[in-house]
């Protein structure tokens, strides 16, 4: 990885990072809204420091290139049938449908320096495959993972090794499963027809849920975030992206309550919305201080008001919209 192509993301988060500060800042909330966006910057700075030349980089600087494609299938047995997916380059899809199997197949695409960096990505990088309690855990492993909080395991290196590993994963699943999916770079998430709870995560990509049926969330940072339902959600839900519309599709008889948050947008609805109050200061003791936290959403009851959906956006706009199909 060259120094320049490091230094040039590292200023491009430096300025989400001033960004992000400007934002809590105009929201009153610097001192703990900024810890946390620290620590999150700092931790996307550390995966993207393996990966930071993928978009600038040609073919002559990684001219070696393997392509391998992984199809396997697994029983849900268990009970409780969840499929976990934790990538770091690459997209992933699930799709429901009927029976008791997932199909599953693995796009992988290494480009290396030389015939030796291709050998080392073949030994490092591994998708691990588990079937915790009946259901699937898929986790693409390598020294990226280094010093991250989710449970790494072993000792890794930090510095490019010259070679890039992406996986684009495509499952089709029964659709009466819970689905937990998140990736980093340079990949999109779309799920469609699941019917359980749902988490899907990403950091510079979209976000695209089809035709659902359950409750959960939908976070990225830079990406637009769309989700269509079928069935509206029982349970509260968030749904979040720092740079990138917000577009909910709900099916018709919504009844739900809304936290509203935009920066640098606007708020829509199809739906008749009622105004709420908004919430009281929370109240903490600190050192034997007293300090009072104002909550700045907007919040809005459509119908007779229910789950609470609660949406959050820096740049962007937030549209509540009803689905016609």
């Amino acid at each position: 990885m060259s120094r320049t192509r490091f230094q040039r993301i590292l200023a491009i988060y430096i300025i989400g990072l001033a960004v992000l500060v400007l934002y809590f800042a105009a929201h009153h909330r610097v001192a703990q809204s900024t810890k946390k966006a620290v620590s999150f910057v700092s931790q996307a700075i550390q995966i993207r420091r393996a990966y930071a030349a993928v978009r600038d980089e040609d073919e002559s600087s990684l001219p070696v290139h393997d392509h391998q494609v992984i199809q396997k299938s697994f029983p849900l047995t268990g009970e409780h049938r969840s499929i976990d997916i934790d990538n770091v380059f690459g997209s992933i899809e699930v799709v429901g449908g009927s029976g008791n199997q997932v199909e599953l197949v693995v796009d992988e695409n290494t480009r290396a320096e030389s015939k030796n960096a291709l050998a080392l990505a073949h030994k490092e990088v591994n998708l691990d495959i588990t079937q915790p309690d009946g259901g699937l855990r898929l986790y693409v492993d390598g020294p990226f993972r280094c010093n991250c909080e989710d449970g790494c395991r072993g000792q890794r290196r930090r510095h490019d090794d010259g070679y890039i590993v992406k996986m684009d994963f495509v499952l089709h699943v029964p659709s009466n499963v819970d689905v937990n999916v998140r990736t980093v770079n340079e990949g999109r998430v779309v799920v469609r027809n699941v019917d359980g709870h749902f988490m899907a995560r990403n950091v510079n990509g979209d976000i695209e849920l089809d035709s659902m049926a359950g409750s959960g969330l939908a976070h990225t940072v830079n990406g637009p975030v769309k989700v269509t339902f079928r069935r509206n959600p029982q349970e509260n839900s968030s749904f979040q992206s720092v740079n990138g519309n917000i577009d909910l599709f709900f099916a018709r008889g919504l009844s739900a309550d809304f936290r509203f948050k935009t920066f640098n947008g606007g708020i829509y609805s199809d739906f008749p919305v009622t105004t709420m109050p908004l919430q009281a200061p929370t109240k903490e003791e600190r050192g034997g201080k007293v300090v009072f936290r104002a909550d700045r959403f907007t919040a809005a009851r459509i119908s007779n008001g229910g789950p609470e959906i609660k949406i959050e956006n820096l740049n962007g706009d937030i549209r509540i919209l009803e689905n016609h199909e």
